[in-house]
């Protein structure tokens, strides 16, 4: 769709939109001029951003499968920004053909271009609008809990999104509440970018991102670790997204250039 239909949609194009930066990094043509100009500006100091966003949606994948492969069958992606290769439906299908997915986010171009995508598709995939900062409105959506059973487990994504959650919106509440609405059984998937390596580039991003929708806020490893409260770290804990079950020999020297912190717990 050409940028003046969605300047008719009322979507603010000006404004650098963190799904549309995403898309940018992993090649997608779903972003604007703003968008790639703030793009840009980061990539000009940690050019490294592309591969991190490639291993962040690796580490995605892996996670996914991982999951499906110990029998979940239910899946809660929220935040899920723009589609691309190895969606989470199109992963767990392959090991679990009747696997439920639901996608949340609140950017409405996301929500276009995902309805898109699943036009046609089974019904075991949806869509729905919704806001991380408020999970409790996301629960009791009528929509997820017809798509999901929230007596048997479901696995929870929360990938590259909470480093958009800022302290003011309590991000420990946010996970506890999704926490507290899953059984036993249930899993969190969670990526988080963190200001522990490359001080330059993280000053650099957390600045342009001042000027998006949404502000970058970019946490130590202990305090993402602290995210995880309430559930059980599977092997090999929170590491570097790389470093998560890699398929094959490592491909970094350093896989600290990923930028991105990723882990998947589950609840007792």
């Amino acid at each position: 769709m050409a940028e003046e239909e969605w300047v008719r949609r009322g979507i603010d194009v000006n404004t650098p939109s963190v799904a549309r930066l995403y898309d940018y990094y992993l090649g997608g043509k779903d972003n604007f001029a703003a968008d790639r100009a703030a793009a840009e500006e980061i990539l000009s100091v940690a050019p490294e951003l592309r591969m991190a966003a490639r291993e962040n949606r690796a580490f995605l994948g892996r996670a996914v499968r991982f999951m499906a492969e110990t029998g979940i069958e239910q899946f809660l992606d929220i935040g899920t920004g723009l589609p691309t290769r190895g969606n989470v439906h199109e992963v767990a299908h392959r090991i679990a053909p009747d696997a439920r997915v639901a996608y949340v986010d609140n950017d409405p171009i996301v929500l276009v271009h995902a309805r898109a995508l699943l036009r046609g598709s089974r019904d075991e995939v949806m869509v729905a609008s919704g806001d991380l900062r408020q999970p409790e409105e996301i629960l009791k959506s009528p929509e997820i809990h017809d798509h999901l059973d929230f007596s048997k487990p479901i696995a929870v994504l929360l990938v590259a999104v909470m480093h958009f959650i800022t302290e003011s919106d309590d991000p420990r509440r946010i996970i506890a509440t999704l926490r507290d609405a899953v059984p036993s059984g249930s899993y969190l998937v969670l990526s988080h970018g963190t200001r522990d390596s490359r001080a330059e580039a993280v000053d650099r991003g957390t600045k342009v991102y001042e000027r998006a929708d949404s502000p970058l806020v970019l946490r130590s490893r202990q305090e993402i670790l602290d995210l995880f409260d309430g559930f059980e770290l599977v092997d090999p804990g929170l590491v570097w997204v790389p470093g998560w079950r890699p398929e094959g020999y490592p491909r970094y020297d350093d896989p600290s250039r990923a930028l991105i912190m990723g882990g998947v717990g589950r609840k007792a």
